[in-house]
């Protein structure tokens, strides 16, 4: 079994099917701590380095309250503005200067590759929070509990990705892992915005069923798992080209008459108008479950790099 002790967590691929399975079965175990109730010291006298260039809610807010869960503390910031990245300060330079205040580095910037750039100048672990369009790890991983946890297993299951499939990190990672875990996969986007090829390729290789579509009409009757994206403004080079697709996909309890009684309907948030308000009170929506669930898995994550917990 490969350790996950001091290890960087940058792309979901670096993640083999046993490394996924060890972090979903940990992630069980951290419910209780992470409702409170339970308690664990894991971490104590640990410190996590928190550094987000970009905006983010869950995602920062459950890192910190993971390591807090555990007994550890976090630091950093959640913007640029304050710091001495606005007197010009690199990347690199910020890296070495927290790492020397942290046991590990949790990072989000708008620049693909930032995270593997900031490992390779910290002997401390990095976790990517996300880099631009690239990767999201750790939401990949809370998004294959959710289904893991709801379903009882991902292989077999058929899931439907839903939006921004060219621009959205979390959705081109999570190909990758449920090709990887045996799901059979439908993509669903408007024509401009298609899974990139090699993200297709990569699946089909894989042996696996893949269906491109542009019309949500065609995958509902089937899909077990609907994963909604919004259509990310902040990635268009062209505002007019963002206009043209905003708003071509919205879930509502009229298209859920044709699922399966059982489907699952999950979004990474924040949403803002592809699913209706209405969806909330069907058996449907698990995406706030899916929001909670990042803190037990991000607690697994960090146990097993900063603690090399089970």
């Amino acid at each position: 079994m490969s350790s996950f002790r001091g290890r960087d967590v940058l792309s979901i691929r670096e993640f083999s099917r046993a490394d996924i399975e060890r972090v979903l079965r940990a992630a069980r175990k951290m419910v209780p701590i992470a409702l409170g109730k339970k308690v664990s010291r894991s971490l104590e006298g640990k410190i996590l380095g928190t550094l987000f260039y970009e905006p983010s809610t869950r995602t920062r807010l459950s890192f910190e309250s993971a390591m807090i869960r555990l007994g550890g503390r976090a630091l950093g910031f959640s913007g640029a503005e304050g710091t001495s990245v606005q007197k010009g300060e690199s990347l690199a330079d910020t890296i070495r200067m927290v790492e020397a205040y942290s046991d590990g580095i949790v990072l989000r910037h708008p620049q693909e590759g930032a995270a593997r750039l900031a490992a390779e100048f910290s002997e401390k672990p990095v976790i990517n929070a996300g880099d631009g369009a690239g990767q999201h790890p750790t939401q990949t991983l809370l998004d294959l509990y959710t289904i893991w946890d709801e379903k009882g297993g991902i292989e077999g299951r058929n899931v439907a990705l839903v939006g921004d499939l060219k621009y959205g990190r979390t959705v081109h990672s999570l190909a990758y892992a449920l090709a990887e875990l045996g799901a059979t996969l439908a993509f669903v986007s408007p024509p401009t915005l298609e899974m990139p090829r090699e993200i297709v390729e990569h699946v089909k290789e894989r042996g696996l069923a893949v269906r491109m579509t542009h019309h949500l009409e065609e995958v509902i009757h089937d899909a077990d798992v609907l994963y909604v994206t919004r259509i990310q403004k902040e990635r268009f080079p062209d505002p007019q080209e963002y206009e043209k697709v905003a708003g071509t996909y919205r879930i509502d309890t009229a298209l859920l008459r044709d699922a399966k009684r059982d489907l699952i309907i999950m979004h990474p948030l924040p949403r803002i108008t592809e699913i209706a308000p209405e969806v909330d009170r069907t058996r449907h929506a698990l995406y706030f479950k899916q929001a909670f669930n990042g803190v037990p898995v991000r607690m697994a994550l960090l146990d097993l790099v900063l603690g090399g917990g089970e």
